[in-house]
């Protein structure tokens, strides 16, 4: 039987660790467990991660002692995923903006792709309690993202997503050095590079209602600055490319698509 793990990481969660676990559990069957990456939380999130996984075999626990950063938390979730054989990986919030009963749909989808992102800005997709300046941000920060890429996904800065363990084989995880939530567009980017199969979902999003986001000024700087340097040696290899061989790169949109969701 295929084995699914859904990680979460978290930092100063303790108001939210507890519930969406309970619904992730809840909304998927026993293939699928769920390992929390706590970042030593000062708030004593950990110590109620374990308190979850003495219940019940499904929840497993990691203690990193640095606050290292979205990406950091996911790579170490990634490569104990691998290790411990889990076919498909699952990148989700813990705060409950990532809604956890799209699961059963997107692991299906992960099925036949390669990659599977829920999204909030393709047809379907929406967000909840978001101030205007927010969804001013991410929608901008996208269509950056795929004008400076030359990518068709919408969504590329999701954090709602399935990866099977195959995509792993052929994404250079070594190389990723994001931190922040620029972490997403470098994993989306580094599978449409590498001609895996990608597939964007509609979800809806919503805001956490406790605790305090994590976004911050220094996060949209790094992703600003990363996203461009990519662009340019993007077209810095195709013109290489052009003079040398007198073709260009193999497309990174041509594996990049949309589907409704299972009641569309």
């Amino acid at each position: 039987m295929s084995k699914s793990l859904v990680i979460i990481p978290t930092y100063d969660e303790a108001e939210n660790v507890r519930p969406i676990v309970a619904r992730t559990l809840a909304a998927t069957d026993d293939s699928v467990h769920v390992l929390v990456v706590d970042d030593n939380s000062p708030d004593g999130t950990g110590d109620i991660a374990d308190a979850i996984a003495r219940e019940t075999d499904r929840v497993h626990v990691m203690h990193r002692t640095v606050k290292d950063g979205l990406g950091g938390a996911y790579l170490a979730g990634f490569a104990w995923g691998l290790e411990h054989g889990y076919d498909k990986l699952v990148e989700m919030d813990a705060d409950g903006s990532h809604h956890p009963e799209y699961l059963p749909w997107m692991l299906e989808l992960a099925d036949s792709n390669d990659l599977v992102l829920g999204s909030r800005w393709i047809k379907g997709g929406e967000v909840e309690n978001w101030p205007w300046y927010r969804e001013l941000l991410s929608r901008g920060g996208n269509l950056y993202t795929r004008m400076a890429l030359g990518i068709a996904v919408r969504d590329a800065t999701g954090g709602f997503r399935v990866f099977t363990s195959s995509a792993f084989e052929r994404i250079d995880l070594a190389g990723v050095a994001s931190k922040g939530y620029c972490f997403q567009v470098d994993l989306c980017w580094r599978a449409l590079e590498a001609g895996l199969r990608v597939v964007e979902t509609p979800i809806t999003f919503t805001e956490r209602e406790f605790g305090v986001s994590k976004m911050s000024g220094n996060i949209v700087r790094e992703s600003l600055t990363l996203v461009t340097k990519w662009g340019i040696d993007r077209r810095l290899r195709e013109l290489r490319s052009l003079m040398r061989d007198h073709r260009r790169l193999p497309s990174v949109r041509r594996n990049a698509h949309a589907v409704g969701d299972r009641t569309a």
